[in-house]
């Protein structure tokens, strides 16, 4: 099987849809048409496109930064993304343009400004006191690459070392360079033959600035004096240097080695350290040294005023620790902690009581980045518990393999979903308030429930809380308990329709307002499950096994038996194919020795206790046909009016009652049509397209590749680990460019398996299934990958006791209608244009038993019905709108005349099309392949917005992407993250003000107090006129082919993002100008204060030493 990387822009879908929707505007006006009476609001007015936020784990982590003042964090990635996070519920995320990796991050403390530096050699001074952070300044290195920034609290000199061992001085003020250069030859002389190596480390003397200690990776450490330009010592050791911390009294410092040692060096001592500790190694006897371990990649030294000082380092573990996880060790006095992680570890901080380097630092704690994880470890409570982290960062716990959004759902659902998910909670979590506290909220202009579903690949699905641009875990659900776990590989011969991941979830149907939830799993799986407030302990799980089969005369039939203690339908149901559950699975092989009637996964056969949330109903399974796996599940849809759920792949249609428990339909998709086909097939063993295996889904990653033979439509897909791509054609993958681009030869289409029609959309309704039909009645919509919709029509028995009791009768109608393109998406509008959405039943309690009488149980299983009332005229009742890959109709009900179409597009294919409600009207959206997002007025479906949004469409976002209610969408933007965006200018415009602040007005703690002594005698910290060693004055200018200075954009609030016009920015930055003058104002009034302060303290000092000119120091 070939595979193929799509990965770069799809330069084969990038034509731009738009000037074909235009010419295909030809709409169909049929006489005696009502659509004139439909007053249509949305106007291309109401439409704005934007970014909104970004929840989730920043990917592929490389820095990280604390503002100990601001209490804000910021982390940076391998793709120059920018992650800052304050208290819980204020995030915020930025993107350097470049897309170079960040390796170094410096907060100005307590400025409202960070610099981070980049692989690329640039250096970025960002602002932070606007809502939307933005670049001020660049500086781009020419000739050297940076590897090591340091920043001192309150200076404005930034430190720069290099690769070639050089020190670059920036003024951060203005981004420029000074003329002051440290160079590698002058700091280490003739104390090493040959080249120190990268500056790995730069810091100045917490005690003094003017000293400034350098580190080269080589091994040589050298203490600079920056007045004098020379070294005043250095410091040689045979092992190379990762990193320096210094002890906060300036009087040492230590290093750690690439041998597992740390060594610790008095500061007048150089000529050897004066200790040398192997925190991991195995002391020898015979006094010899210990062996030597991996390297300590990070050491910090931090001191407490009561107590000994704190020693914490990443990495170092001895070799022989083969499997071990990544740790961290925290040695304190004589103990030594080791703290396993889950991942290894990018980076740590401790976070200290004082942001001055010259005072007893107060650990309180460790931010530990790893490569998939943030955690703060509690330095103050025994055995160092870690704090409950508040941020929605386990999105990636297991892979996402797809998800769902709604908007405006029942305002009970998420307190019910977070009450039941409460006692999911772990414990043993610190006490204390969680560290990061930065920053403020925004104003909540929206006040509308949003809720995310996401489904994983180890078979757990997460709801999650949305609203208000935030994003809260509330409940989480493991599918994957009602099934065997095998031991071993042997023991899992059933489960090789997948490689791994076997219970990975591919679809998710939910209907908020009754909350039953369905599943489709990779494994060709269904469960459905129903919410309950009570703990309740199921004897035996009920299971229903289907055979689905692609031959148009199957008699291998078995026997339709039920499961014993379950009501038998009467004769109205149609031939089952159902292994009631008591069949021995196992020893199902058919005459030839093929494998016949197994399903892929074993389902528990021991009591199952089920917590509060959601609990089974019903695990539905597709067997094995003749030594043939089932095919995976493309399509899903449960009604809870009407009890039932229906699913599709590419052999045909299911539809089980799981009231009943029974198998209501088991049609193959040629069987839909009856006598009405309109392709010519030839009946055809499933043996014959013996599908290779494939893996599970959880890799919609990057990399993603699509086999040649599995390429339908996202929506059709055969979903294997390779998510396909749709068309009714077959794609023609390019592998030069590892583009889609489409190929309309004839010879592909007659592959055997792309003959194959799978079911790519269901929908119950209550509508007129018929031409004749002078009533809606409820009925089935079946739209299949080659554009054919049919409709099945549900005959359901009267409510309570009967429905139980009585059948359901399903039966084909007879209409077929007809689009272009696999069908994706289905709708249903009355007279007025209004949304008729399916008929549900409202949630109720299902595990208390019910005393009450007859008719208050009819009363209450009698369903929300939402069909058109019958005083209105019966000629043309409904509309049907139907979206497709490739166009979008609307046909009107029941005459079936179509009466508006819509080409969306006719070079690219539609992903993702959702018919959603916005500003009291409804509207189409649609998501291209080629990186268009597109909205249509309904139902006349005029285009409204057209906007080329993303750049490259992979697998991972077509998989993920959807629209919802009140203008929000979303999708997977990394493995690891989620990207919400918005296509409605309201929300575009109050995004400034929902959005969090993360600079807030903080006063800058005190400085260390120096002590009488410590003042009269030069103790204490020794502070350094920078600007008059640096400025241009005293060092000249800087050579300008070294580095390039690029202004940034910043300044101007939200530049990119909602551009709301521009009275409204005019008005937004005379607000921004003020509160800019008024801080100023402030600041002014305080500097004088300060000022004010400064002078009476000189005065009395000079007073205090006239009084004591004169007496010997003993007479004080």
């Amino acid at each position: 099987m070939r595979k193929f990387n799509i990965r770069k822009v799809l330069d084969g879908l990038t034509a731009v849809s738009s000037a074909a929707s235009a010419s295909s505007a030809a709409q169909q006006q049929q006489a005696g048409n009502r659509e004139s009476d439909i007053q249509e609001t949305l106007q291309s007015e109401h439409f704005q496109l934007c970014k909104t936020v970004r929840h989730g784990f920043p990917y592929q982590p490389s820095a990280l930064a604390f503002d100990p003042v601001q209490k804000i964090l910021a982390i940076g990635t391998q793709t120059g993304a920018l992650r800052l996070f304050g208290r819980p519920g204020v995030e915020c995320y930025c993107q350097h343009d470049s897309g170079a990796a960040v390796i170094q991050l410096q907060f100005l403390i307590n400025e409202g400004a960070l610099v981070s530096a980049l692989a690329d050699d640039t250096l970025h001074l960002w602002n932070l006191r606007q809502k939307r952070p933005a670049i001020l300044h660049s500086l781009k290195f020419n000739r050297e690459r940076i590897t090591f920034c340091h920043l001192p609290f309150q200076s404005k000199w930034l430190y720069v070392g290099t690769e070639r061992g050089n020190i670059h001085i920036v003024n951060v003020e203005s981004f420029t360079l000074s003329g002051y250069v440290i160079m590698w030859n002058k700091a280490i002389e003739l104390s090493s033959k040959s080249h120190p190596g990268p500056i790995v480390h730069i810091s100045d003397n917490p005690m003094d600035e003017g000293k400034l200690l350098i580190g080269f990776e080589s091994g040589t450490v050298v203490l600079w004096d920056l007045k004098s330009k020379k070294a005043d010592y250095r410091y040689t050791h045979d092992e190379a240097i990762h990193s320096v911390a210094w002890h906060h009294e300036g009087k040492q410092f230590i290093c750690s080695h690439s041998d597992g040692t740390l060594t610790i060096w008095n500061v007048k001592s150089p000529a050897k350290p004066f200790q040398t500790i192997t925190p991991h190694g195995k002391q020898l006897k015979d006094g010899k040294k210990p062996e030597p371990c991996k390297p300590i990649l990070k050491v910090e030294y931090k001191t407490a005023r009561a107590g000994e000082p704190f020693i914490i380092l990443s990495g170092g573990l001895s070799y022989d620790t083969v499997g071990r996880r990544p740790c961290l060790t925290v040695m304190h006095g004589k103990s030594t902690a080791v703290l396993e992680m889950d991942y290894s570890i990018v980076d740590f901080l401790t976070l200290c009581e004082t942001p001055y380097p010259n005072d007893f630092q107060e650990p309180y704690a460790v931010v530990v980045l790893l490569e998939k994880d943030l955690v703060l470890i509690d330095l103050a409570q025994n055995g160092y518990p870690i704090f409950e982290n508040p941020y929605p960062l386990t999105i990636h716990e297991s892979p996402v393999t797809c998800c769902e959004y709604f908007a405006d759902c029942p305002v009970d659902l998420i307190p019910a979903l977070y009450s039941v998910g409460a006692r999911q909670k772990r414990q043993g979590y610190s006490k204390k308030e969680w560290p990061i506290s930065g920053g403020n909220w925004g104003l909540i202009t929206q006040s509308y429930p949003e809720i995310i579903i996401t489904g994983h690949a180890d078979g757990s699905i997460k709801f999650w809380d949305a609203s208000a641009i935030t994003l809260q875990v509330l409940y989480k659900l493991k599918t994957a308990k009602v099934f065997e776990k095998s031991r071993n590989k042997d023991d899992r011969p059933n489960t090789d329709i997948v490689d791994e991941d076997p219970y990975a979830v591919q679809i998710i149907s939910w209907c908020p307002e009754s909350r039953m939830l369905c599943i489709a799993g990779v494994s060709a799986h269904v469960i459905i499950y129903r919410f309950s407030k009570q703990e309740v302990t199921t004897e035996v799980i009920p299971m229903l096994e289907v055979r689905l089969l692609y031959e148009i005369n199957d008699v291998e039939t078995p026997d339709g038996e039920q499961v014993p203690p379950l009501p038998t339908p009467g004769t109205g149901s149609n031939p089952q194919s159902i292994i009631p559950q008591s069949h021995p699975s196992t020893s199902s092989s058919s005459s030839d020795g093929l494998r016949d009637n197994v399903p892929c996964l074993k389902v528990k056969n021991s009591p199952l206790k089920q917590s509060p949330g959601y609990q089974i109903e019903l695990v539905i399974q597709l067997v094995w046909v003749s030594g043939e796996p089932p095919q995976q599940i493309t399509s899903l849809a449960v009604n809870s009016a009407y009890g039932l759920v229906v699913f599709g792949n590419c052999n045909g249609i299911a539809m089980v009652d799981y009231l009943q428990k029974t198998v209501l339909l088991n049609l193959g998709t040629i069987e839909l049509y009856g006598s009405n086909d309109p392709y010519r097939r030839e009946p055809r063993s499933p043996r014959k397209t013996r599908q290779p295996s494939g893996a599970g889904l959880c890799d919609i990653n990057e990399g993603t590749v699509v086999p040649e033979d599995r390429c339908k439509s996202p929506t059709s897909a055969k979903m294997s680990r390779k998510l396909s791509l749709p068309t009714e054609l077959k794609p023609d993958l390019d592998v030069k460019d590892n583009s889609f681009s489409r190929s309309r030869s004839s010879s592909v289409t007659s592959i055997d398996k792309e003959s194959r029609e799978a079911i790519s959309a269901l929908h119950f309704c209550e509508t007129f299934t018929r031409k004749a039909d002078t009533s809606p009645s409820p009925c089935l919509w079946v739209g299949t990958t080659l554009g054919t919709v049919l409709v099945i029509v549900l005959n359901l028995p009267p409510g309570g006791e009967q429905r139980l009791l009585q059948p359901v009768i399903v039966s084909p109608s007879g209409t077929i209608l007809r689009l272009k393109g696999a069908i994706l998406r289905m709708a249903f509008l009355d007279t007025t244009g209004s949304l008729v959405p399916p008929a549900h039943e409202p949630w109720r309690e299902h595990n208390v038993p019910e005393d009450k009488d007859e008719k208050d149980k009819l009363k209450k299983r009698r369903p929300v019905s939402v069909s058109p009332s019958s005083s209105q005229e019966i000629s043309e009742n409904q509309y049907a709108v139907i979206c497709s890959e490739k166009q979008a109709k609307v046909i009107s009900l029941p005459s079936q005349n179509c009466i508006y179409k819509q080409n969306i597009t006719e070079t690219s294919f539609v992903l993702r099309g959702d018919i959603v409600a916005l500003s009291n009207s409804i509207c189409l959206a649609c998501f291209c392949a080629n990186g268009h997002i597109m909205t249509f007025s309904l139902p006349s479906l005029r285009p409204l917005l057209d906007v080329y949004y993303l750049p490259l469409t992979n697998m991972r976002i077509a998989r993920t992407f959807c629209f919802t209610n009140n203008g929000q969408a979303l999708y997977l933007v990394s493995p690891t993250e989620i990207q919400r965006l918005t296509y409605s200018q309201e929300t575009c415009e109050n995004l400034q003000e929902m959005l969090g602040e993360l600079f807030t007005p903080v006063e800058t703690p005190e400085a260390p107090n120096r002590g009488f002594f410590k003042g009269l005698f030069g103790g204490g910290a020794q502070s350094l006129d920078r600007e008059e060693l640096f400025g241009e004055s005293a060092s000249g200018k800087a050579s300008r082919s070294l580095a390039q200075h690029i202004p940034g954009p910043g300044g101007i609030e939200g530049v990119k993002g909602a551009a709301s016009g521009v009275v409204g920015e005019l008005a937004r930055a005379r607000l921004a100008l003020d509160e800019r003058g008024q801080k100023l104002g402030e600041l002014e009034e305080k500097t004088a204060a300060m000022l004010y302060s400064a002078d009476s303290f000189s005065k009395h000092a000079h007073e205090m030493m006239l009084k004591y000119k004169d007496k010997k120091w003993y007479q004080f």
